[in-house]
């Protein structure tokens, strides 16, 4: 097969424009089929036909999930952290129309970690010397920048994290020059105003996913835990307590 000849998607069967193919293990995807898999989702080139025909089949499921979606609560700014927390769910999107972009909903229990890094670059500051040439400050001196990173570990079908950027923009911090002459001028990024919100906003966004977690986990461990026979103050019956604690006879409150 020739490098020019057409191509049509295994997918749909519409014809593939001369750079709209997205080669698959042994196939061809076009653009707007690839468009409609998870943005989390990383592995096409190694994915078959079907494969790629089960994640479809899962992002249409997914679009009935995204319009029973009830937000409760947000974190983030620019890309957010959405949790409907009376169905245990969330989603993570920085879109403002979720039909349209159709964000994967996770489960609370789907969750297996969080983590929050801080990548910092530095780039050195130079000066001219009086020929006009750039020259390095004795001692050297750096512009510092950070960006903040969240990093959501699933159990998914498709993909096994979430990774997305906090801040919008780089925060930049230049430290002023030093004091004497010969002094190393040390960065402390936490005397930035925006640096502390950045961060706070991070460990916060960890804290929840990892609380949730842990929340389900533990209902999950009682659920299965063996009930213990008790006796129902009301009527007197020994009773193993239901899934609400409540008595199976005569459906009074009881601990178990």
């Amino acid at each position: 097969m020739g490098l020019f000849d057409k191509k049509y998607c295994d997918i749909c069967g519409e014809k593939i424009g001369l750079l709209g193919n997205r080669k698959l293990e042994n196939g061809n995807l076009c653009k707007n089929c690839a468009q409609k898999l998870s943005p989390w989702f990383s592995d096409r080139r190694n994915s078959t036909v079907e494969e790629i025909k089960a994640q479809l089949d899962y992002r249409e499921e997914n679009q009935k999930k995204v319009a029973a979606f009830h937000t409760t609560r947000t974190l983030g700014a620019d890309t957010k952290v959405l949790l409907d927390e009376d169905a245990g769910k969330f989603m993570v999107t920085r879109a403002r129309n979720l039909v349209e972009a159709n964000p994967d909903v996770l489960d609370f229990a789907d969750v297996t970690g969080c983590n929050l890094d801080i990548d910092e670059s530095r780039t050195e500051l130079k000066r001219e010397d009086k020929d006009g040439r750039e020259i390095s400050y004795n001692p050297p001196r750096y512009e510092y920048s950070y960006d903040f990173y969240i990093t959501i570990f699933v159990n998914n079908d498709y993909f096994d994290e979430i990774r997305f950027k906090i801040n919008s923009g780089s925060v930049d911090i230049t430290p002023p020059p030093a004091m004497r002459p010969g002094m190393t001028t040390r960065c402390n990024p936490e005397t930035n105003v925006e640096y502390r919100n950045c961060k706070k906003l991070g460990e916060e966004i960890r804290q929840v996913l990892t609380q949730v977690r842990k929340d389900v986990r533990q209902q999950i461990e009682q659920k299965a835990a063996p009930k213990t026979a008790v006796t129902c103050p009301y009527c007197g019956a020994t009773t193993t307590p239901d899934v609400n604690g409540c008595c199976e006879y005569c459906g009074g409150a009881v601990r178990g």
